[in-house]
This record gives C-alpha cells, sequence and structure tokens, in this order.
C-alpha cells in the first residue's frame, strides 16, 4: 500500500508539473485527437465577397482605412462603399452567421516533456510542423528551428469573429532579412463554450519586395479535456 501511494503522490507531481498554457486543454503523454480543419459560411455568401472586392479594388485607399478599424477576421462594418446595399448587407451577415468548422483530417495530439525543462506538442499528418515547436514555461517562449517565438497580446475574440468566440495566448516569429520577412505565430487556447481547445500555426514568407513566397496555416481543435474527480465509493448490495 505505502508503494501504491507513493506512485500516486509521483504521478500527481508530474501532472503538477504540466505549463499554465496546456492545463486544462492536455495531460501529459495522453492522445487527444484533433481536426484540422477551416471554418465556412455557406457557398451563397459568395456573390457578396465578390461585390467588395471589386468596390475595393475601385477605391483601396478608403477600403484599407475602413479595413484598418476593425479587427481581423470580423466582417467590416456596413458602409455604401462596400458595394452592397443594406439590405445584401444584412444578408451577408446572416450567411456568416451560418459558418461552420469543416474538419478536412484526424491527426493526434501528445504533450510530452522534452530536453532542457521544455515541452512539445507531438503531432501527427498534416500538423506534423508542430512537433518542431518547444515551449519554455521558464522564459514563456516557443523555440522553433528558426528562433524564438515571443508572447503577443493575449487572444479574446467573440462570436462575430471566423472562429467563433475564443480566447488564448500567441507567440511569433519574425525575422526581417536582406532577401524578405520570414514569420512564424503559434496560439493556442478554447473556446468561451468550454467544449473544445484550438490551435492555430502560421508561417509566411515575404520577399524584399513583399510578395509571397511561402505561407501555410493550420487551425485545430480538439475536445477540452475533463476534469477527473473521485467518485464517492458506495457498499456494493447485499446478497438476499
Amino acid at each position: 500500500m505505502k508503494l501504491f501511494s507513493l506512485l500516486l503522490l509521483f504521478t500527481a507531481c508530474v501532472s503538477a508539473e504540466v505549463p499554465e498554457i496546456f492545463k486544462g486543454l492536455f495531460e501529459e503523454e495522453i492522445p487527444v485527437k484533433a481536426k484540422i480543419g477551416i471554418v465556412a459560411p455557406p457557398k451563397e455568401i459568395e456573390k457578396y465577397i465578390s461585390k467588395v472586392e471589386a468596390a475595393a479594388r475601385k477605391n483601396p485607399e478608403w477600403f484599407k482605412q475602413h479595413s484598418a478599424a476593425t479587427p481581423p477576421g470580423v466582417p467590416l462594418p456596413y458602409h455604401e462603399n462596400l458595394g452592397l446595399t443594406k439590405e445584401e448587407y444584412d444578408d451577408y451577415i446572416t450567411l456568416w452567421a451560418k459558418r461552420e468548422f469543416k474538419a478536412t483530417e484526424e491527426v493526434i495530439l501528445v504533450l510530452s516533456k522534452t530536453l532542457g525543462d521544455t515541452w512539445t506538442l507531438t503531432a501527427s499528418g498534416g500538423a506534423g510542423i508542430i512537433s518542431t515547436l518547444r515551449y519554455d514555461p521558464s522564459k514563456n517562449i516557443f523555440r522553433c528551428p528558426s528562433g524564438s517565438m515571443e508572447p503577443l497580446e493575449d487572444i479574446k475574440t467573440d462570436e462575430k469573429h471566423i472562429l467563433g468566440a475564443w480566447s488564448g495566448k500567441e507567440w511569433r516569429f519574425q525575422d526581417n532579412g536582406l532577401l524578405g520577412i520570414t514569420k512564424q505565430n503559434f496560439a493556442i487556447g478554447k473556446y468561451a463554450s468550454n467544449d473544445f481547445g484550438i490551435i492555430i500555426y502560421r508561417s509566411q514568407e515575404l520577399s524584399s519586395a513583399g510578395a509571397r513566397i511561402h505561407e501555410q496555416s493550420i487551425v485545430l481543435r480538439f475536445p477540452l479535456v475533463k476534469a477527473v474527480k473521485d467518485k464517492p465509493q458506495t457498499a456494493p448490495p447485499k446478497k438476499k
């Protein structure tokens, strides 16, 4: 019994070491099924998007200013310069509210402690690039093959955001070289509904002229880890 108690104590200590950013999302060495996917509204919205894009080409300076005042991933406020009537814009917003997460691939994620007191999320399949990142809790940075990903402002979105209402943390690596700009972003968090976690990874390479050389974007959604609570022990029913 003493040995069993010591094993339970050791397990509890190991679990307590999981960095704060992963708590409630992953447990050490416990595989989690996740889905890579995209969030898309109904196809009917495309006719309105085409009109807005056409209006943006006609009035690029105004469109740039109007877009700058709106957070990324959120529909622009109505304005007649968008190329839509008020009725069309209202229909656009209705269609936007019907967007859904469409899975394209199922992968496995495993949180593991690695050398140097760092942590890694090993990912299978199309999410494999995430396996190259190492989280250092002592410095709150992710180490990637290119360098260190530094923390950005916390994320908190509402239902209007393309990914829905979720909150989390984000890190970025950026190198402004002579030949261009290299960026890598990693974000992790959970939905306001507390039913799913989310991971976003983006990498981008731009030439010195601003042209896109490479771009990769991965959105992962996975069920949240549920807290395990001991159930009260009840005596078995007596045999008659």
